[in-house]
């Protein structure tokens, strides 16, 4: 008799709450979400996120529960249940004065979970419905929600066993093969200059160079390995491409070299207080390891947005090495980027104990002045596009090096003198005369200048394309001219459909006006369409029936820049890409375009609420698809199914991404995944 009465109680207050309000759908959101456990068990979860001020009812566990919700798995797979739904949450209790009887809620988040048995190879779609009952102030509202889960094959995670049993010697070299690659990108390369000019200007004898090489290099060893590694693990794996984009860091950056250039010049001179260097001497020199540990501290930073990618393609594999797979994986990643540091540094003290100071030690940090105040500007556009101020549009970032490379072309061939500058050497007849070298140095920076020129009128400049502001910056550009004054463009708005016919896509809408300033050179050069948000860019794709790209990339990403300079330039990638996909660019740097307020949730990846595009996108990217790099490309159908089993990285191998681009194609023309 009590049963009946209370269920009789719940269908008046839910007939009540039919008439006076419909649930209110900001009240509560709903994430879906799959896992595979191991090679036999796949998760799937139901989670509801509650707005402040509301309290959701849990499920009903008991006869007498009044008020509770219900979640219903697809009964057509119960074959497959392992177990029951299980609710977890911080379930709270009271007393409800309408029912006279106490209720279980939760008033934060709640997920519920279903395991299930599922062959690793096999793939699976599942309905859910969930019937639910809140209260908001005085109100008890119900609701409804009905949702699917899609479960992908071939993407299980490892056994226990399989994680412990991975050889740590295959994690090491794995990791230090990705040091030796690191080595390779610009932004490590950009900090040699830096580190010749810190070695010759500190040592002066071969022990003294041997000392701070190996110092050097243990404090290289000692950041990447522990503090990198600490980042990660508290603050999650989207936190060491957030220091190397963060806008203050950048700046910080910008004033460091800065002062070095300026110093270099000979505008004045880098020493620590003399108070501070009597205490070093008393201390066996401390300043001077303080002054290597912070350079190495610089170069870590500063090559994060080159290394960080490469670390994102390795955290994968370190990580499934226990406790001690993280320690290996990054110890074995910083010794080989401190190697080659450690060997180059050996180089400038034995060549400052060999050779007699003269003009053209001078000439060198002269030289090495200009290079940091062109490199400066580097990290300043970084921060002006994270923030969007406007300060170093494209053509005012090419002219400040067009300017700063031709007046080291002038220095080089010895018109222009600083403060410590020597007089050129002189030949057999008295005369002051250029060496070789030196008159080569200044042709190779001259004609860099004058290849950076037309680029102050829309120029592609392949080239630095990684290093200059995109195009979206430039407020004048040559296109816009009548024709006969214009730069070639590679292509047209238009792209072809199979039957050959010109079709126009339509124009992106959402976040374009905020966004298109960002538009890689290559984009806009060639009348390339890309989208900005997911959902409009998916819409697109179904309308179109073509293959969706996901193109996860950055604001400052140099890599992205080489691979869209190097690879998508390429006429018959441009091609593809232009007939054969929809393609939206998901910029996960960006934080100063913000989503709509309905749109902003709470993310356990990034542990942080979503509020701008940038975190947006980059939860997209951990969460959804298990990758932390720019570039990263993914390709969905129309149903969001992958299209390829994996995502493709930075790899600038033109006829291997040609060759994943007709797979995806040929996969989505036959509705499969392309092998």
């Amino acid at each position: 008799m009590k049963r009946f009465f209370f269920a009789g109680v719940l269908v008046i207050l839910q007939c009540l709450a039919i008439l006076s309000s419909a649930a209110d759908t900001t009240d509560i959101r709903f994430e879906y979400k799959t896992e595979r456990l191991n090679s036999k068990e796949v998760l799937l979860s139901v989670t509801a996120r509650l707005a402040p001020g509301v309290k959701l009812y849990a499920m009903q566990r008991a006869d007498t529960d009044a008020l509770y919700s219900n979640i219903i798995f697809d009964t057509t797979i119960a074959r497959l249940f392992s177990g029951t739904v299980t609710e977890k949450g911080a379930k709270q209790s009271e007393k409800d004065a309408s029912v006279n009887a106490a209720v279980n809620f939760f008033t934060d988040s709640v997920s519920w979970q279903q395991k299930i048995h599922l062959d690793p190879n096999d793939s699976l779609v599942a309905g859910v419905q969930v019937n639910y009952l809140y209260k908001k102030g005085e109100e008890y509202l119900p609701g409804e929600e009905a949702g699917r889960l899609y479960v992908e094959p071939g993407e299980k995670a490892p056994d226990n066993a399989d994680i412990q049993n991975r050889s740590l010697l295959w994690i090491f070299l794995t990791a230090f093969g990705g040091g030796l690659l690191a080595l390779l990108t610009p932004c490590v390369y950009s900090m040699i200059p830096v580190t010749v000019s810190f070695f010759t200007k500190r040592s002066k004898t071969r022990m003294e160079g041997r000392k701070n090489a190996v110092i050097y290099s243990l404090s290289i060893i000692f950041i990447f390995t522990f503090i990198g590694f600490l980042i990660t693990l508290i603050w999650g794996p989207t936190a060491l491409n957030d220091i190397s984009t963060n806008w203050i860091f950048n700046l910080f950056i910008f004033l460091v070299f800065i002062i070095f250039g300026i110093s270099f010049l000979g505008a004045f001179e880098i020493t620590l207080p003399s108070s501070w260097s009597n205490k070093a001497d008393s201390k066996a020199n401390a300043s001077s390891f303080l002054g290597i540990f912070f350079m190495a501290l610089v170069l870590v930073v500063v090559s994060f947005s080159c290394t960080g990618p490469i670390l994102g393609l390795l955290l994968p594999v370190i990580f499934k090495g226990g406790y001690a797979g993280p320690l290996i994986g990054f110890f074995g990643f910083s010794l080989a980027l401190a190697i080659p540091f450690a060997l180059f540094a050996f180089f400038p003290s034995w060549l400052n104990s060999l050779s007699k100071p003269g003009g053209w030690m001078n000439a060198i940090k002269v030289t090495l002045g200009f290079i940091e105040l062109a490199l400066a500007l580097k990290f300043l556009s970084n921060a002006d596009l994270a923030r969007g101020w406007r300060l170093l549009d494209r053509e005012i970032f090419i002219a400040a090096w067009i300017v700063i490379f031709i007046l080291l072309g002038i220095y080089l061939l010895g018109k222009l003198k600083f403060h410590h500058d020597d007089e050129l050497p002189k030949n057999d007849f008295g005369l002051p005369y250029l060496s070789v070298t030196r008159l080569l140095f200044a042709m190779t920076s001259l004609i860099f200048a004058v290849y950076m020129i037309p680029g102050l009128w829309g120029a592609p400049l392949k080239g630095i394309s990684a290093f200059v502001p995109p195009m979206g910056t430039q407020d004048f550009n040559a296109d816009d001219l009548p024709s006969g004054f214009r730069f070639p463009v590679a292509g047209a708005v238009t792209a072809h459909n199979e039957a050959g016919e010109a079709e126009v896509l339509p124009q992106p809408v959402k976040y374009h006006e905020e966004m298109k300033k960002n538009e890689p050179d290559v984009v806009v050069n060639n009348g390339m369409i890309t989208y900005f948000d997911y959902q409009e860019a998916l819409a697109v794709a179904r309308k179109q029936k073509k293959p969706l790209m996901l193109d996860f990339t950055g604001i400052n990403c140099v890599n992205c820049r080489k691979m869209e300079g190097q690879v998508w330039s390429d006429p018959r990638v441009m091609q593809r890409l232009k007939d054969d996909f929809v393609i939206v660019s998901l910029y996960v740097d960006v934080h100063n375009v913000y989503i709509p307020r309905q749109e902003q949730y709470f993310s356990k990846t990034l542990n942080r609420q979503v509020e701008t595009l940038g975190d947006l996108n980059a939860d997209m990217q951990v969460s959804k698809f298990g990758a932390n790099t720019q570039p990263y490309y993914f390709f969905l159908d129309g149903n969001e199914q992958r299209l390829a089993p994996e995502g493709y990285g930075y790899d600038p191998d033109i006829n291997k991404f040609i060759k994943l681009l007709d797979a995806v194609k040929e996969a989505y023309n036959k509705g499969g995944v392309a092998n």
